[in-house]
This record gives structure tokens, sequence and C-alpha cells, in this order.
């Protein structure tokens, strides 16, 4: 059993989908997790579940997509928590569409959110892991990332950028003890995927050599692995949670 006991822990697009499993599976291990998101109602429900469980969690309104809001947001985490220890970079938009007829807005609201949003609040956290001599960054990257998607080059340069801020992280905070790793999800059951249409669903199970789609819980398991004292001595490296859909170095 991992054992996040007396850690904090930050996961952004904490309301639904995997940011909110994220959340609930670093609190059963322990941790008492700050919630980023911008819906501060479902922060309060998913904060109000944890607390059931017998965890503890506490929300803070906050959108990766403002530089305000993240320097306005990390504050405010510091000011109560003193520290994060553990940075969880999940929120993500996708703006799909084929390159030749992609709209600038599409582009930018998409690199803004979920690259630039990470490394900013990524940056604004830093401080207190370099001092302390701990931290663990888990960036939430994608198959597409790793493969590129027809109609969704904003979305896949997004998820491919994050790799790359993983690895040149990893290189920089090493001396400290910092370790920043990547999870990249393939095709899993969340409000985003709802989306797809059933021959898209068909065409996305056919790929996949287990024959099923993942769940958000076992993206959360292997994000709370990352966190962990077990995962110490692992660093700069992409975690494929894909049911085979992707098999890479």
């Amino acid at each position: 059993m991992i054992n996040l006991q007396g850690r904090i822990a930050l996961v952004t697009g904490a309301s639904q989908g995997i940011g909110r499993a994220c959340a609930l599976e670093l609190a059963r291990a322990g941790a008492t997790v700050a919630l980023a998101a911008r819906n501060q109602a479902r922060l309060e429900e998913v904060a109000a579940e944890i607390a059931a469980a017998g965890g503890q969690a506490a929300p803070f309104a906050l959108d990766v997509a403002s530089e305000e809001s993240i320097k306005a947001g990390a504050k405010a985490v510091l000011d109560r928590f003193g520290k994060v220890e553990i940075l969880v970079n999940n929120a993500g938009i996708t703006r799909d569409g084929l390159m030749l007829r992609m709209k600038r807005a599409d582009w930018d609201d998409v690199l803004g959110t979920n690259l630039t949003g990470a490394f900013l609040l990524t940056q604004a956290l830093l401080s207190p892991m370099l001092k302390n001599r701990w931290g663990r960054i888990v960036n939430i990257s994608s198959v597409v990332g790793r493969t590129g998607q027809a109609g969704q080059v904003n979305y896949a340069a997004s998820k491919a950028g994050l790799i790359g801020i993983t690895r040149s992280m990893a290189r920089e905070f090493a001396s400290r003890s910092i370790t920043v790793n990547a999870v990249a999800p393939g095709y899993i059951e969340t409000p985003m995927t709802a989306v797809l249409d059933d021959k898209q669903r068909e065409a996305m199970m056919a790929s996949i050599p287990l024959g099923r789609p993942g769940t958000d819980a076992e993206i959360a398991q292997a994000v709370t692995f990352l966190a962990s004292d077990a995962a110490a001595y692992i660093t700069g490296h992409v975690l494929d949670v894909n049911g085979g859909m992707f098999m890479g170095g």
C-alpha cells in the first residue's frame, strides 16, 4: 500500500475525470490534496467526497489558461499549506479540427491551457520543493502526444510538448531529489471522450490489444505510484497507460 501520509498534493482539473480520480487516489494514500479547477461548486463536491472517505482536501478556483489566476491560485495554496510536494498537471482542453481549417485561437487556447499552464503553475510552486529537496511532478500527457492524431494537431502538440518539458525539468531538478515524470493515457472513459460517436469508439477499440477502454482510476493509480517513494529512482519517464494501443520506447 502506497503511503503519502503528511504529503501535500495539488491536482489541476480536479473537478472531473482523470483529475478527480487522481485527487481521490492521492487522498486515499494519505496526502492532503489541493483541488484546482475553474468550477468551484464541483471542486467542493470532490472535497466533500474525499472528506466523507476520511481524507483531507481543499478546493481552490484556478484557471490554468490565465497567468494571473495561476499566480493567485498558487499563492492561495502556499499560504494555506506552506508547500506543495506533489504536483499533478492534469488540466486540459481540446479544440479539434483539421489543420487546414484550424483557427489560430483554437491553437492558442489548447497550447496555452495544456502546455503553458503546466509550465507556469510548476514555476509558481517550485521554490518550496527546491528548498525542501523533495518533490514529485507528474504531467498528464496523452497517447496522441506519442503518435499524433489527425484532427488534433493542437492537442497532440501540447501533449508532446509536456513530454519535452517533463524530460527537461527532470534533468534540471534531479540534484534536489525532485522527480518529474509523465503519464500518457490511451483511450480512457471520461467526459472528454464521451463526445466520440459509435464509429470513432469502434475504431478506437480495434486499436487496443487489451480490447477495452481504460478507467480514470487506472490512470490515478499510475500517478499515485509515481508520486510515491516507491518511484524515487524514476525520473524523466513517460509511463504509457493505454492497453497496448501504443508500444514505444
